[in-house]
């Protein structure tokens, strides 16, 4: 998707460009197939239809039912209708839920709703990879607990969690499993009954669909109240007109994704170990963040002594290279990524930090172009850095 050899966009898990054949699928959707499915006649009756067959295909590439796939405006709205919609509906069951300490801020922010609401939380700790520790999670499990939020991966530093592990702690317990699984969309398996979850979030942007919608498995028996009051639309969980050209979008874009997934990981992870162990190599002091085996095959995730990640940014924006310090969900804050301290990193090394995150457009030219760059960029800051000891 470069334009220029100066533009080089290594910045995938933030946003996602829509593939131009979903584009071509919705766009009969914008004028000609208008209808609403709620509509009673003939055009209505067409959108009835592609509404059911993009469900289907959403929820076969999950292995799930058709009826448990609810579609809604992103993922972040999918995570408060699960945890908040399954906590509100079974509070008599109990009032506690776990979380772990790497799940993205909307989920941490969505845990500080339910507490302020009365809620008990807990989290678990990381440890210096990112993984979950599996013996605290089982030591927070109370009588009380309902439900247990758990990432699949990372969306920061790519460490992937054993989600199928902490599915198997759980039977016969009762306590139903969301894991968001928006940073592993297109890179994982997202087989839910192979894995065992419950409840899980999606993002249609994720899958190279467009924004503003999302999707959430939700699997048979799982009692949830609704977030959005209206005319009772998606089995009257999320109730608003559906937004048909994105739904057939999303559909499209898991379409390709189910043909050429494998293709596209192997591609991926060969530049991802490209980056890792160019910089490693031929850059001084740096360290790679997350598990070095167990990550995402699109995520290259360093920390720099001496330097902080902000200036490092702004330098490669001007070589024409679109990276991240961290989730753009909290970009705007000055904070330290809550992840890397949660790994035991301390705040200076955890502002020294750097995102690389590929795509379907990249090719081998981006990887060559980063590895040209970004040396050249973090020596120079270190030079005029008071912080940066060569020989320390």
């Amino acid at each position: 998707m470069n334009t220029s050899r100066e533009s080089v966009y290594l910045d995938y898990q933030s946003a996602k460009p829509v593939d131009p054949r979903v584009v071509e699928a919705m766009e009969p959707f914008l004028h000609d197939r208008f209808g609403n499915p709620s509509s009673l006649h003939a055009v209505g009756d067409d959108a009835t239809d592609t509404l059911d067959r993009s469900r289907e295909t959403v929820a076969r590439f999950l292995g799930a039912r058709p009826a448990e796939v609810v579609f809604t405006s992103g993922a972040t709205e999918s995570s408060n209708l699960a945890i908040i919609g399954y906590a509100m509906r079974n509070r008599r069951k109990g009032d506690h839920i776990v979380i772990s300490e790497m799940e993205h801020i909307s989920i941490h922010n969505i845990a500080k709703y339910l507490e302020k609401n009365g809620f008990q939380v807990s989290r678990v700790p990381l440890d210096q990879f990112g993984q979950i520790n599996l013996a605290k999670l089982r030591g927070r499990i109370r009588d009380e607990t309902i439900l247990i939020s758990v990432g699949m991966a990372s969306n920061e530093i790519g460490t992937v969690q054993p989600i199928r592990e902490i599915a198997e702690m759980l039977e016969g317990k009762g306590i139903v499993l969301h894991t968001d699984a928006v940073a592993a969309q297109g890179l994982l398996s997202l087989d839910v009954d192979g894995l065992g979850i419950d409840l899980m979030p999606l993002s249609s942007n994720a899958f190279y669909g467009p924004r503003g919608l999302g999707a959430l498995y939700i699997r048979k028996g799982t009692r949830l109240s609704p977030m959005l009051i209206g005319g009772g639309q998606e089995r009257g969980l999320r109730s608003g007109s559906e937004n048909m050209p994105a739904i057939v979008g999303m559909a499209r874009a898991v379409e390709i994704l189910g043909e050429e997934m494998d293709d596209e990981v192997d591609r991926l992870r060969g530049y991802r170990d490209r980056l890792i162990g160019g910089l490693l190599d031929s850059v001084p002091k740096t360290y790679l963040n997350g598990h070095p085996e167990q990550r995402l095959a699109s995520n290259a995730h360093f920390r720099f002594t001496g330097i902080e990640g902000e200036s490092l940014l702004l330098r490669l924006r001007d070589e024409g290279i679109q990276v991240a310090t961290g989730s753009a969900c909290s970009s705007k804050t000055l904070e330290p990524s809550h992840t890397l301290i949660a790994c035991g990193l301390l705040h200076e090394e955890a502002h020294g930090s750097l995102e690389l995150t590929l795509g379907r457009w990249n090719g081998p030219e981006d990887v060559d172009r980063a590895l040209e760059a970004i040396p050249k960029v973090v020596s120079d800051l270190r030079a005029l850095s008071p912080l940066y000891k060569e020989d320390e």
